[in-house]
């Protein structure tokens, strides 16, 4: 059998984290290692102190960075290093796996020689509003699908879209491919998806492995993850500029504005234009980052210490 890494980032976990913990240890493939990268050890002693019951697991390693070396794309090459598995599967510290087949249903795709990486469904909290529910809906539906660069006209930039909230990884691929970017506000997931793509190779939605995963922003942190994500395209012209986004956005907003008529919830509709609106705002704004000062950047974005470790 293949052995199995699982490579979380971590960042002031709190007791549900231990949750996530405990769902990987009793997964029907067995977990090689669990590597964890926090960020600011005294955040990772806190968690301990407030959850001083939770089960301590000998597979589990973890290793400690400051704030201002965290970024999405350099901390999560240097956690694949930690890690010598031929399977390796990122993680973010709020995915909970929904059962015990999650890894197993995973890293079933990774067996075709072509296909490069497998990422999961992600279902919504119970918590989670309507237009929440209907996004992950229109995001990860219930049908799998192995995406190639034969599906970029059909598709756009669907083809490329990849999510390391949960995504399985073949090592001989990601070693032969350079891995994931090293600097990246956003995005390193799809960057790296859409290189294997240009590749030749195939990347998996896999919808019968799922996780529990969702958020809840609001119109302001909406904005900012908008504007990182627009950041994040306008310096990988390589791989956005001929799949634009808006379309996809535009489909989006007229589904969900369909699907809130059709459930009774219309008084929904207006608060979700003006998401929107947020968001595309933020996107267009990230787009066009060059043309902004520092002070204004600082102001619009959800990485502050991106920016800041550019001017070190």
């Amino acid at each position: 059998m293949q052995e199995v890494d699982v490579i979380i980032p971590v960042y002031k976990p709190g007791a549900e984290f231990a949750k996530v913990i405990e769902k990987l240890e009793h997964q029907t493939v067995p977990v090689h290692r669990i590597i964890l990268f926090n960020t600011e050890q005294k955040y990772w002693s806190a968690f301990e102190y407030e959850t001083p019951r939770r089960k301590r697991y000998e597979n589990v390693r973890i290793y400690h960075i400051s704030k201002r070396e965290f970024d999405h794309g350099r901390t999560r090459r240097e956690a694949v290093k930690k890690s010598a598995a031929e399977i390796f599967v990122m993680m973010t510290q709020d995915a909970m796996p929904e059962d015990k087949f999650l890894l197993e249903k995973l890293i079933a795709p990774l067996s075709e020689k072509d296909v490069a990486v497998s990422y999961a469904r992600q279902l919504p909290r119970e918590e989670a509003g309507p237009v929440e529910r209907f996004t992950r809906e229109f995001n990860y539906p219930a049908e799998s699908c192995i995406k190639s660069g034969r599906d970029i006209e059909k598709m756009g930039i669907k083809t490329f879209f990849c999510s390391n909230v949960c995504a399985a990884y073949r090592r001989d691929i990601y070693e032969k491919l350079g891995g994931f970017v090293r600097r990246a506000i956003f995005n390193e997931d799809m960057l790296y998806a859409a290189a294997c793509i240009k590749a030749g190779c195939r990347v998996a939605y896999t919808a019968d492995a799922r996780v529990i995963h969702s958020h809840q922003y609001t119109n302001k942190e909406q904005f900012r993850r908008n504007f990182d994500l627009g950041v994040s395209q306008a310096q990988h012209p390589e791989v956005f500029e001929g799949v634009p986004s808006e379309s996809e956005g535009i489909r989006l907003v007229k589904r969900t504005a369909e699907h809130l008529r059709q459930i009774g919830e219309s008084r929904r509709i207006l608060p979700m234009y003006i998401t929107s609106i947020y968001k595309f705002l933020g996107y267009q704004l990230g787009k066009k980052y060059k043309r902004l000062s520092f002070r204004r950047i600082m102001k619009y974005t959800m990485n502050r210490e991106y920016w800041n470790s550019q001017i070190r």
